[in-house]
């Protein structure tokens, strides 16, 4: 049984004739994407016979119709809110350096005032102690001819 034979394999496991089975390609079809079915709504079945004799039976499916694409604007709605957000801050740093040059003329004007308040007194108080009249009130008492005795005043 396991003896060799003239191809060194041994008997009993000789190989059986082949059938070759090639398929017979089907014209191509366009097929619908599936959809979801609602229940309640199954379609019908339908069978098509193709033009070797087969039967292919199945659902009928509608083509799906893709929504409407609605129209974008031409610039984002982003890019909108950046450049207005810029405007804004452009308004903003504006402002902000109008007030702070009106703080600095503010400051400058109190400056100048307390400036001027300072000198119109200081010059009053200077006039009032160099004045050039030598009278400044009160009781004037010439000492000429009075006697000091042991501490005591004899005018």
């Amino acid at each position: 049984m396991n003896e060799p034979t003239a191809y060194g394999r041994p008997t009993g496991h000789e190989r059986a004739a082949v059938e070759v089975h090639i398929p017979t390609p089907l014209a191509p079809t366009h097929t619908a994407p599936l959809m979801p079915i609602q229940p309640g709504t199954i379609p019908a079945v339908t069978s098509v016979v193709l033009p070797d004799g087969r039967v292919v039976t199945g659902y009928t499916l509608n083509p799906v119709h893709p929504e409407p694409v609605t129209a974008k604007p031409a610039v984002s709605r982003a890019a909108v809110n950046v450049a207005l957000g810029g405007v804004g801050f452009l308004a903003v740093c504006g402002g902000l350096l109008l007030l702070t040059t009106f703080i600095a003329a503010l400051t400058a004007l109190v400056t100048q005032l307390v400036i001027l308040a300072a000198v119109i007194f200081g010059g009053w108080i200077a006039v009032q102690v160099f004045s050039a009249s030598g009278h400044r009130g009160g009781t004037t008492v010439n000492i000429r001819k009075a006697v000091i005795k042991r501490n005591h005043f004899h005018g």
